[in-house]
Order: C-alpha cells, then sequence, then structure tokens
C-alpha cells in the first residue's frame, strides 16, 4: 500500500508543478490546491483498486 501512496503523491506534485508551469495555478494558492487535487487522485485510485478486486474476487466464483 506504500507505494500506491507515493505514487499519488507523486502524481499530485507532478500535476500542481505543471499546472503553475502553465500559469494555471498560483505559487499562493498551492496549499488548498494540492489538497485537492491530491484527494481527487486519492479518491480515484482507490475506487479503481475496490473495483478491480471486486472483479477479480467475482472471476474466482
Amino acid at each position: 500500500m506504500k507505494t500506491i501512496d507515493e505514487n499519488i503523491l507523486k502524481a499530485t506534485k507532478e500535476i500542481v508543478v505543471k499546472f503553475i508551469e502553465m500559469g494555471r495555478l498560483s505559487p499562493s494558492s498551492i496549499h488548498e490546491s494540492f489538497k485537492d487535487i491530491y484527494a481527487t487522485i486519492n479518491e480515484t485510485v482507490k475506487a479503481h483498486e475496490t473495483d478491480t478486486q471486486t472483479v477479480q474476487g467475482s472471476d474466482k466464483k
């Protein structure tokens, strides 16, 4: 589980950096934006994990 959390954090960082480079995000608003982006990625990955486990579990029947 640790590597998934590390990957989520890394992806969040990369997205925030790209948004700053593109001028879509101000460095002064990183605090709130980082939390929002992290939460979105985390929810998406965890939902996908749950869906994958459910599908794998139904294949065993």
